[in-house]
């Protein structure tokens, strides 16, 4: 595969990418290209990357942790914890995606390690994006409140507490969490745009940590998910109900449902739980084929990532497992109706969708605005609000769906968060 990971990344732009499975009875791992085209520094397979919301799956391993101890339950209301997190937001909520806390609220609060605490004041008193419990909405700041709880619980910061918790009794020598850490090891940089070049800012805000700031080698995180198969920290019960399906989203983009952290599939019958990171610039995906004992992960750091990933998925899988990945969304017959009726603004906090004349356009509003200029996306009308979606020049197509709450609010759904209409 070594070979052909350099034809892939250089077939997908990608400047660089590093791939560890579990086979055979051990980790195997190869790696291709540059970690900053800048430099011309050669990724190896010690190389870390930023694992972006994978993290989730750890955050979530955390708090599943605390649980096992009795130390707070699933339904345990998040004011109990955290009183200023109200409209009756349990634990489980924020887990799953259905708590309606903003999901791009990239607040940055400073280095400081009271960074989370200040993050989940200025949270708490932004608008939620859907009610309680009633939709999907992936939320980046669900997750920084579940680290917060994770502080007040345990009494440290949380990367103290996941170094105890995870990192160290897995022994994980490659998976750190600060700037000043990962400076110490050979390390990847972003790059962002058609010309693919270095991003001018490394990292996210601290306070976005336990949603999505680890970096670690794609060993390491096979590693970590080989670890729910053997229940090496979490015990049975708690791995399980991590990946028992509990949220169907208005369409399915990476997985027919979510779980507690995990996104949760099936490929030829088989169930998968996965997930996929993105920063600025970097991508990572973590796949677990639980009855076969498959681990996959794969880290790079720019161009299609996606492409790269789906391209690797279908090369890979069926030599490790026998197991064929969905085929990619791709246009049908054209759909009746069009999508006229959906045209107009939809915004939530940091983000505008704009909908009209066969294309969406998707701009960052918020503190994050000035490092991604607006994307624009074509669009392919599906049955019943479903569309696809895909940027001029990228060979993969995206999933989304116009639908309605329950009361018949308009909503859109897109890069699996859900957006009120607005005009």
């Amino acid at each position: 595969m070594t070979k052909r990971l350099a034809e892939l990344i250089e077939e997908f732009r990608v400047p660089g990418a590093s791939l560890a499975y579990w086979h055979g009875g051990e980790i195997h791992q190869e790696a291709a290209g540059l970690l900053n085209r800048s430099t011309g520094v050669e990724v190896t397979p010690e190389s870390l990357f930023q694992i972006g919301s994978v993290t989730k799956i750890w955050t979530t391993a955390q708090i599943m942790l605390l649980a096992e101890r009795g130390e707070l339950s699933l339904d345990t209301p998040v004011a109990d914890v955290l009183p200023e997190i109200g409209h009756g937001i349990r634990i489980e909520h924020l887990l799953c995606h259905t708590s309606g806390l903003d999901g791009d609220f990239f607040h940055d609060t400073g280095r400081g390690d009271d960074c989370l605490s200040a993050y989940v004041t200025a949270l708490a008193a932004r608008p939620l994006t859907h009610p309680v419990g009633v939709t999907h909405s992936y939320s980046n700041g669900a997750f920084s409140v579940a680290g917060r709880v994770i502080e007040v619980v345990t009494g440290q910061v949380w990367d103290a507490a996941l170094r105890e918790q995870l990192i160290e009794p897995l022994g994980l020598t490659h998976t750190w969490t600060l700037p000043e850490d990962v400076l110490r090891f050979r390390s990847a940089t972003g790059h962002l745009g058609e010309a693919g070049e270095p991003t001018p800012t490394w990292a996210m805000p601290r306070s976005n940590s336990p949603a999505g700031q680890i970096c670690s080698t794609a060993a390491d995180l096979v590693r970590f998910g080989r670890s729910f198969l053997e229940a090496r920290v979490l015990d049975r019960a708690s791995v399980e109900a991590m990946a028992r399906p509990r949220v169907e989203p208005p369409c399915h983009v990476y997985g027919s449902h979510w779980g507690l952290g995990w996104i949760v599939d099936a490929w030829d019958g088989a169930p998968v739980w996965l997930h996929g990171g993105n920063t600025i610039g970097q991508a990572a995906m973590l796949w677990v084929v639980p009855d076969l004992g498959t681990v996959v992960a794969l880290l790079c750091n720019g161009g299609d990532s996606d492409g790269l990933i789906q391209a690797v998925a279908r090369g890979l899988f069926p030599k490790l497992c026998g197991l064929r990945p969905p085929a990619p969304p791709a246009p049908g017959p054209p759909a009746g109706g069009g999508l006229d009726s959906y045209e107009g603004v939809y915004e939530r906090t940091g983000v505008r969708l704009t909908v009209g004349n066969g294309r969406l356009t998707y701009e960052n509003i918020g503190e994050l605005a000035d490092l991604q200029p607006p994307l624009h996306f074509d669009l392919v009308p599906g049955d019943g609000g479903g569309f696809l979606a895909r940027r001029p020049g990228d060979r993969v197509w995206a999933r989304g769906a116009f639908y309605r709450l329950p009361d018949g609010t308009p909503y859109l759904y897109f890069g699996v968060r859900s957006t009120p209409k607005v005009s």
